[in-house]
């Protein structure tokens, strides 16, 4: 038997079955049974990719099954080889919808199953910005269980996702491993089909990101070829159905790694026999040319990106720093370099070890830094990726900032010896890598003491006020230049940000300040200075040098971008935006939706829905992605009257914004409590008549403003 024999093989017991689930489907709910992945925009998101069909029922998905035929054809060995592996990939989709049908929840921890939207977009700025080197798929698991294990935590102390099918997630279960989006090891499920769920995670990268029309599949595995940086793990034994399967992923760019014997041949960077598994990571980074940032910190637990979700529970913790109960802060601070003594640890008060287990203590840790090119502009900046920083620290949580920090080290850490001097090294080593060409010196000094913080706390909160008085002083018209921020175009090719002071990026992560010393750091980097000296239209933020860099920096794919409009050639948005807008047409007002909400807005839309329209770095007038920080900017739509047009948010939103967005409400209206007259899920979420009964109640200032000149 040949290895094409295996994959045909594999593709005729994948179709077969495949009918036989849907024919037993349709005799117990009929053909107008709805099917589909929960919480997403894509309906079955592989076949609509691949096809650009949408599969709403299950009487479309069994006619789809002639098409899916189709793709069998066996004349071409090679070719029909990798269309029968899409095929199998198809049929793996279809069988995994139908385990979701009248809203049944068929997985439970550890398998995870379908990954939604969110979770895709979600790694949207780690994958740009390399946080996410790559995608590990494992298929299987190693003879002994330790050395699925090893695999694993090798790929996430890379800062790798990894997702795992098979007996892997049994192994890495039993090894007490955490697991799930959090932690980055995405148990799919144990059946060798659900392998589908992290191939629609590509699949809805390049719908998401790329703008690729669905139905173009050239496009497609074009895309997921360049730019998800996904491969293969498949341990031995592997059934003709696995097989089918690496085929579907060799043809969508993903090499696969096995050590497979049986009826298996070698194709360089795409079909890898190593029989070695220990040398699986080195040979899969290869075979992706995935470079990993090595980050070398004296601590005794794991650094990387892939802790940056973990959750520490209150069971779990050794000490817990909580700035709303005790004196806390994080500062940093530009000194001159005679006042810094470079790699200086200084830890005042007691160790962690001299401290009561589950304890709540007063801790600051002051960064100050030294540097020729250190401008104090930067302080702010370095501030803000503190929280990354202690995050990616194996059992340490970070919330927060300034000084209303909260910081959970865990038991297992403080077993492991790490000590709050190790927070100290972490900070020091991130600060010397990362803005080595501002900082030549750096020392770090840690409080635990709850006389002395209080002071210090004062004084610190000093600072910040300084600082936000400047920053409230920044308007876009204060400064002389604006900046881009193309950081997204690894995974969105066309689309811009032009970041100013009143509109930071959509992902919510670059103010001017952070695009500004981007661009001192890295003068050839992703944030290039745009000139502002040729106003076309202020009211609408129209600037000749913004549509010139527009034009170079998304390589021709737009010409004209507007700051403040929402209908006139909005800004576009890769898919990693915080927030969407759209018109609400009855009350002309505008809904504003954010990723952390699930449910459904007056639009009738949700935010799956309405960032599938916003993605991709296409302009849709009407809809808008945007930062959460823009909302409460007087320059929020500015061109159509701005934020008194806001008329419908979700509740956990509203509140984040309430105080700075009533202040904006009140300066540019007069109008008080402004963020009680939006309307929010408890008010209504898909009845356009109840919204403006609520809108008419309160007397919104929407219903005041002149209707919208669409």
């Amino acid at each position: 038997m040949t290895l094409f024999d295996r994959v045909f093989g594999g593709n005729d017991y994948n179709y077969e079955r495949t009918v036989a689930a849907i024919d037993q489907a349709i005799a117990t709910y009929g053909e107008a049974e709805p099917v589909s992945f929960p919480d997403t925009a894509y309906s079955l998101p592989c076949y609509y990719g691949v096809t650009g069909v949408k599969i709403n029922t299950l009487g479309e998905m069994k006619a789809a099954m002639d098409n899916i035929k189709s793709m069998m054809t066996r004349n071409n060995r090679l070719q029909d080889a990798f269309d029968s592996g899409i095929a199998s990939a198809l049929c793996a989709e279809f069988l995994e919808a139908l385990k979701y049908l009248h809203g049944a929840t068929p997985y439970t921890e550890p398998e995870m199953g379908h990954l939604t939207d969110a979770f895709v977009r979600n790694l949207g700025v780690p994958l740009v910005t390399g946080d996410i080197p790559g995608v590990a798929v494992i298929i299987g698991g190693a003879e002994k269980p330790e050395d699925t294990v090893a695999l694993v935590k090798s790929y996430q102390n890379q800062g790798i996702l990894v997702t795992i099918t098979g007996e892997g997630i049994k192994h890495v279960a039993d090894a007490g491993m955490k697991t799930g989006e959090n932690v980055r090891v995405c148990p799919l499920g144990y059946e060798m089909q659900s392998v589908i769920h992290v191939v629609s995670v590509a699949v809805r990268a390049a719908l998401i990101f790329g703008n690729i029309t669905p139905g173009d599949f050239p496009a497609l595995a074009k895309y997921t070829m360049d730019r998800v940086r996904a491969f293969v793990n498949a341990y031995k034994p592997l059934s003709d159905e696995i097989v089918s399967y690496g085929a579907g992923a060799i043809c969508l760019g993903f090499p696969v790694v096995s050590n497979e014997t049986e009826n298996m041949f070698r194709v360089p960077k795409s079909l890898i026999q190593q029989l070695d598994t220990e040398k699986w990571n080195a040979t899969s980074l290869e075979a992706r040319d995935i470079k990993i940032k090595i980050t070398n910190i004296d601590i005794p637990v794991a650094y990387a990106t892939a802790f940056e979700g973990e959750i520490i529970r209150r069971g779990d913790m050794q000490v817990e720093v909580d700035g709303s109960r005790v004196d806390c802060f994080e500062l940093v601070q530009t000194k001159e370099a005679a006042e810094v003594e470079d790699h200086k640890i200084t830890v005042i008060g007691p160790e962690i070890d001299d401290i009561p287990v589950g304890s709540k203590i007063s801790l600051s840790y002051t960064v100050d830094v030294a540097g020729k090119a250190m401008q104090p502009d930067f302080e702010s900046v370095m501030e803000r990726k503190f929280h990354a920083y202690l995050n990616c620290i194996e059992g340490v949580m970070h919330t927060g900032q300034r000084d209303m920090i909260r910081i959970r080290i865990s038991k297992a850490d403080f077993e492991a010896g790490f000590k709050f001097k190790h927070l100290g090294e972490v900070l020091y080593a991130k600060i010397k890598s990362e803005f080595e060409a501002v900082v030549d010196k750096c020392q770090v000094t840690i409080v635990v003491d709850a006389e002395q913080n209080k002071a210090l706390r004062a004084a610190a909160n000093e600072v910040f006020a300084k600082r936000d008085d400047r920053l409230r002083s920044m308007t876009d018209e204060s400064v002389p230049v604006y900046y881009t921020c193309i950081m997204c175009q690894a995974f969105s090719p066309s689309h811009v940000c032009i970041v100013t002071p009143e509109r930071l990026g959509l992902c919510g992560a670059v103010s001017w300040l952070d695009a500004k010393a981007t661009n001192e750091l890295d003068p050839t980097g992703p944030c290039q200075i745009v000139p502002k000296e040729r106003c076309i239209d202020e009211n609408l933020g129209r600037y000749e040098d913004v549509d010139e860099a527009i034009e170079k920096y998304s390589h021709g794919a737009l010409e004209h971008v507007t700051l403040y409009s929402l209908f006139q050639d909005p800004m576009t948005s890769c898919g990693c935006f915080e927030c969407i807008c759209g018109v609400e047409p009855c009350s002309m007002g505008v809904v504003i939706t954010s990723r952390e909400h699930a449910g459904m807005t007056p639009l009738g839309m949700s935010f799956s829905d309405m960032a599938s329209m916003t993605g991709g770095g296409v302009q849709t007038p009407g809809f808008m992605g945007h930062g959460k920080q823009f909302i409460f900017s007087k320059k929020f739509i500015a061109a159509e009257g701005g934020p008194g047009r806001i008329v419908w948010m979700p509740k956990e939103l509203k509140e984040q914004v309430r105080e700075r967005l009533d202040a904006t409400a009140l300066e540019m209206y007069g109008v008080e409590n402004f963020t009680d007259m939006i309307a929010d899920e408890t008010v209504c979420t898909e009845d356009p008549e109840e919204l403006l009964g609520f809108l008419s109640e309160v007397g919104h200032p929407v219903l005041g403003m002149e209707p919208f000149d669409m």
